[in-house]
């Protein structure tokens, strides 16, 4: 009777089978996801039975798909649309998933070849293309623009103006986009799981990056956390649970993770001007609106609520038990100066990331002969960070709570070396 190698057996647990199994449920949730948040937005009164098409458009820019507006209002008209946001509660329950199918088969092991993993990797990556490819070809509607019942719609009669605005996906640039959107998640999915095995190679690079890929996650995760109970009380106490719940199932890490950097000392640029609007709370929206562009900072919220100045101390809380628990989590032989500089890399590099997807940009006009915002339909918003300052505080937030936390951590230091698992000898391999 043979016996299986271990190489076989590595086959048969990360084979095409099991790769079929676990890839597409990250776009299935995802779907699920926008479709409910889309019907609680009101999407599914959309004509021309565009429900299904905006649902998917919208999980292809959750995973940072391009897709493209256009307009066309006749010749005696024009329309310009555009809208650049990802709607980060949909990509963050498609990374949970996907994170954990592909960690799923890894379990329970220490050490795992290269070529394995890259091979799970590879046939994750290509049923997760064909399933991304065929919402990238779904996600295409024009939509018809209600001129109203008055002047304005009588001139578009007599001039055969139909304003329409449409979506459409760039199918290449959305695949080589979901490619490397699946590849940084599962790259994170490697740090942040403390029982996925790694490579030989890379497992001295573990006791640094490791816990603190894992304190950051669960940074972030607590913030969305916290906006969850405040959205939830909030729904049953004030009423407007069906606006709530979709602000919750599509942008609810778009708000909270704008608040934790505002908490940081951030400032973000932006405007709000005709008829759009954010999913955030009113006074965020009274700083922006109204104005060429107004810093949307401590400083300028505290001028119309001063419980703003809480964010300070919710994310001195928060900052502080995160590096607690990079610092418990990382060996006992590490100095507290060190927690510190890991702690600052690994801030500085979440609010980067927070600042590159938190980005909200939308416009659309409409002009008739000429005469522009006509009834009031263009409009105009964006929100963009203060990048190099919000950088620079997240540094000192990070040097300083690492230290802070390492001092905390030392009495529920192991004793002795590391806890991370080293390396195989060539006999024991």
């Amino acid at each position: 009777m043979s016996q299986r190698t271990p190489s076989d057996q590595a086959v048969r647990r990360h084979g095409w089978g099991a790769a079929i199994a676990v890839a597409p449920a990250g776009p299935a949730v995802m779907v699920v996801v926008a479709a409910l948040g889309l019907w609680a937005a009101g999407a599914t009164d959309l004509p021309r039975d565009a429900f299904p098409r905006v649902v998917a458009a919208t999980v292809v820019t959750a995973v940072g798909g391009t897709v493209e507006l256009s307009g066309d209002a006749g010749g005696l008209a024009d329309t310009e649309a555009g809208l650049t946001v990802i709607p980060l509660s949909v990509t963050l329950v498609g990374a949970l998933v996907t994170a954990a199918g592909f960690l799923r088969p890894l379990r329970h092991r220490a050490v795992a070849g290269a070529r394995e993993l890259a091979g799970w990797a590879a046939r994750v990556a290509v049923v997760w293309l064909l399933c991304l490819l065929g919402l990238a070809l779904a996600a295409r509607q024009n939509f018809a623009v209600d001129l109203g019942n008055d002047t304005l719609s009588d001139l578009g009669d007599l001039f055969g103006v139909r304003p329409e605005v449409g979506f459409t996906t760039d199918v290449p640039l959305t695949l080589v986009v979901g490619l490397l959107w699946l590849a940084g998640v599962l790259v994170l999915a490697l740090l942040v799981s403390r029982g996925a095995p790694l490579p030989p190679r890379l497992l001295r690079f573990q006791e640094s990056v490791r816990p603190a890929a894992y304190a950051m996650v669960g940074l972030l995760l607590t913030w969305v956390a916290l906006g969850l109970v405040v959205a939830l009380v909030v729904a049953a106490t004030r009423g407007h649970a069906r606006e709530t719940l979709a602000v919750i199932l599509l942008g609810l890490p778009n708000l909270m993770w704008l608040v934790f950097t505002v908490g940081l000392g951030a400032t973000w640029n932006g405007r709000v001007e005709g008829p759009f609007g954010l999913p955030m709370p009113h006074v965020l929206d009274e700083v922006l609106r109204g104005k060429d562009t107004a810093a949307l900072n401590l400083g300028s919220l505290a001028g119309y609520d001063g419980r703003v100045w809480w964010l300070v101390v919710v994310d001195a809380v928060l900052v502080l038990a995160a590096a607690f628990v990079l610092a418990a989590r990382s060996p006992a032989r590490m100095r507290a100066w060190q927690h510190a500089v890991h702690m600052a890399v690994a801030l500085v590099v979440t609010v980067l990331a927070v600042c590159l997807v938190g980005r909200v940009s939308a416009h659309y006009g409409l002009s008739v002969l000429g005469i522009n915002d006509l009834a009031g339909l263009s409009g105009d918003l964006f929100l963009r960070p203060a990048v190099w300052s919000a950088l620079g505080l997240a540094a000192l937030w990070g040097l300083v709570t690492g230290f802070m936390g390492a001092l905390l951590a030392r009495p529920v230091h192991r004793r002795g070396e590391a806890r991370a698992v080293t390396a195989p000898s060539a006999g024991q391999r």
